[in-house]
């Protein structure tokens, strides 16, 4: 194992492809993700049992932040932000595992998880607004101001995945340190705060996330605020 913290641990290779541990992992959180809702929503009831009840509570409380966060409608945008906060929870909380790092920790998949955000914004900020429309977001309140506007979408960007990487890798070097100075005396303390740590993080990402999109799709906000007006 590399000592930098930077480097990533090859799990095996498909042919020239070196396929990575985060990699790995991800791809077992991603088919963990998919089966439990699959097996969660196979068996729907008008009067649902506690795990349903759970299911149903944390859907609303998503769709109560996008709400509240972006002003808008929760359908559209309810499997991005909650498939997103589900993901990084989960993965971060991998770090509990004597055996593994969290993908998170590590900078590819922190980027991706931005890019994703990014790319989720431009797709929703046009489709919401159209090309015109959004791209005379840029020039708000004045065209001398696009070149610092195109430059806050790219910061936006990287302040997202630098911020979530630079949370998770710390708690993982704490725990490191800590584990390394006091042996195994002190391991519920340190799980409870990679819990806390991980959840926190998770939470941060998907308020961005919303913020970001909300930002691109205030037009729709407005109208909605409109219509509720006249209601």
């Amino acid at each position: 194992m590399n000592d930098s913290p930077f480097a990533i641990d090859v799990a095996f290779h498909l042919g020239p492809i070196a396929v990575t541990q985060p990699v790995v992992v991800t791809w077992i959180l991603m088919a963990v993700l998919v089966l439990s809702s699959a097996l969660l929503t196979r068996k729907l009831s008008l009067h649902p049992g506690k795990t349903q009840a759970a299911l149903e509570l944390l859907i609303s409380v998503i769709d109560s932040h996008i709400r509240d966060t972006m002003q808008t409608s929760p359908q559209r945008y309810r499997a991005l932000i909650g498939t997103l906060f589900l993901f990084i929870l989960i993965a971060n909380w991998t770090s509990l595992l004597p055996v593994l790092e969290p993908p998170t920790a590590t900078l590819e998949t922190d980027i991706a998880l931005a890019l994703i955000v990014f790319v989720a914004t431009l797709i929703f900020g046009v489709t919401t607004r159209g090309w015109r429309g959004y791209l005379r977001t840029f020039v708000e309140p004045s065209w001398v101001l696009i070149p610092v506007n195109i430059f806050q979408q790219i910061t936006r960007t990287f302040s997202m995945f630098i911020r979530l990487f630079g949370n998770v890798m710390s708690g993982v070097f704490v725990a490191g340190i800590m584990l390394s100075l006091a042996g195994f005396l002190v391991p519920i303390p340190l799980m409870a705060l990679d819990l806390l740590i991980g959840a926190v993080q998770a939470y941060i990402f998907a308020v961005l996330s919303m913020v970001f999109i909300g930002a691109a799709i205030n037009r729709e906000s407005e109208q909605l605020n409109n219509d509720s007006a006249n209601l």
